[in-house]
């Protein structure tokens, strides 16, 4: 059965080697079950709930990629689109977290009616390639940033509008000793560095007395806590007390989502050796289908946009070549679902040195950036600055992709194919117009 629905010989592999990859992947990538609820519990939803709703997304999301497209990719809700839809959607519109799972909903859909339709790889295909690494590089910044805020390290100053917090309080020493861990763990390779890290943090915590948690009776029913809580119609309601704004949150959701995928797809199947000569990824369609159905399972579960990991990278290196990968980790999510309530009791300070480090690794892909060429690294810095800086990845994708369009116009290279990244450049322009006036 597992030779017929995964070609385990055909691709060189075995059964031992998959189960093997699938618990590498695992342990790379548990992490989110702790950091999801730690951020969208900011927005007001409830933490045994988005932490349940993280289990369910992940783990059917990852079992559906591995039937469907047979390649080892987990998926999982996706950072940085969590930190879009806490700090800019929920807290800086002021939506409902109930509306923005709505929007996420949404999203899902725009993403499979693109992905049927074929119009993805137009949409692709218009955006520079270094855009790609500036919101990656981009969205690490945000995530460290928020890390660094939570765990008390940079604090607000009316001088200098950041400025050093009080290194020795205790929270904040917590939080320096859990980067230490992690990032001496990392240093030595260790799989689960993240999780590992953000338990003995959360132990140490404990052992001296600077972590309270009075464990409630646990109950299977925490899910319900978030579950088809998602407002369609409130997201549908362009008329209502948001605006337009809900236009642009479906947008930012299905524009990262989709260069999220796109990023993940080509550094996985590369490193797994199965990008084809011409530079296409085969079966790419039915990758891009299971991600857009985890992402309408992920918001009716309660949780904000799934989307492929790099993490995955780990379990192929270790030799996972089939979507059984992909299953083993879906199923050991499914099974970290019974503990899920349990993440009431790690405290931000454990989580904080996790969101840190995570931005750290967003960074390699800046390096793909050719910064001598202005044309490239103008666009690229703005995208990545713009990000952190205004705490809003539509605002680093607007400044990006609006310079793209400038720079070429001003420089004579504009050709009849860029006609999409100019219709683009024209709605961010209008965008910004509508966000001064408001």
């Amino acid at each position: 059965m597992f030779e017929r629905l995964f070609q385990i010989k055909q691709r060189g592999t075995s059964l031992r080697t998959e189960v093997f990859a699938g618990f590498t992947t695992f342990f790379t990538m548990a992490y989110i079950v702790v950091v999801n609820p730690s951020i969208l519990g900011q927005a007001g939803m409830p933490l045994a709930g988005v932490a349940a709703a993280t289990c369910i997304a992940a783990g059917l999301g990852s079992i559906l990629m591995g039937v469907i497209s047979n390649y080892p990719l987990a998926l999982a809700p996706g950072m940085g689109l969590n930190a879009y839809f806490t700090f800019t959607v929920v807290k800086g519109l002021g939506v409902p977290w109930e509306t923005a799972l709505g929007c996420v909903f949404l999203s899902g859909v725009a993403f499979l009616l693109l992905t049927v339709v074929g119009a993805r790889q137009m949409i692709v295909n218009a955006i520079p390639r270094s855009l790609f690494s500036a919101v990656a590089g981009g969205v690490g910044l945000f995530i460290a940033f928020i890390g660094f805020k939570d765990a008390g390290i940079i604090v607000a100053n009316p001088a200098t509008t950041v400025g050093l917090g009080d290194l020795t309080a205790h929270s904040v020493a917590l939080s320096l000793l859990g980067l230490t861990i992690i990032a001496g763990l990392q240093a030595w390779k260790v799989k689960g560095a993240l999780l590992i890290g953000i338990l003995a943090t959360t132990v140490g915590g404990w052992l001296l007395g600077l972590v309270h948690f009075a464990p409630a009776p646990y109950q299977l029913s925490a899910l319900s806590a978030t579950a088809f809580k998602l407002n369609i119609p409130a997201a549908l309601s362009l008329k209502g007390a948001f605006g337009a704004a809900l236009v642009e949150i479906v947008f930012v959701f299905l524009f990262v989502d989709l260069f999220d995928n796109v990023g993940t797809l080509v550094a996985v199947t590369k490193r797994a050796g199965f990008i084809m000569p011409d530079g296409t990824i085969p079966r790419l369609n039915r990758i891009l289908f299971a991600d857009s159905i985890a992402t309408l399972i992920g918001a009716t579960a309660g949780t904000s946009t799934v989307t492929s990991y790099v993490e995955s990278a780990a379990g192929v290196e270790v030799g996972g070549r089939t979507g059984l990968t992909s299953v083993v980790v879906g199923l050991l999510f499914l099974l970290t679902f019974f503990f899920a309530p349990l993440v009431q009791a790690i405290p931000a300070a454990a989580t904080a040195p996790a969101l840190i480090l995570v931005g750290a690794m967003m960074m390699g892909a800046l390096a793909e950036v050719e910064w001598a060429d202005p044309i490239i690294a103008i666009p690229a810095f703005l995208t990545l600055i713009m990000i952190p800086l205004t705490f809003s990845i539509a605002n680093g994708l607007a400044f990006g992709i609006t310079s793209h369009a400038i720079l070429i116009l001003v420089r004579g290279q504009a050709r009849r194919k860029d006609w999409l990244v100019f219709l683009l450049a024209f709605l961010f322009t209008l965008r910004f117009i509508y966000l001064a006036k408001s």
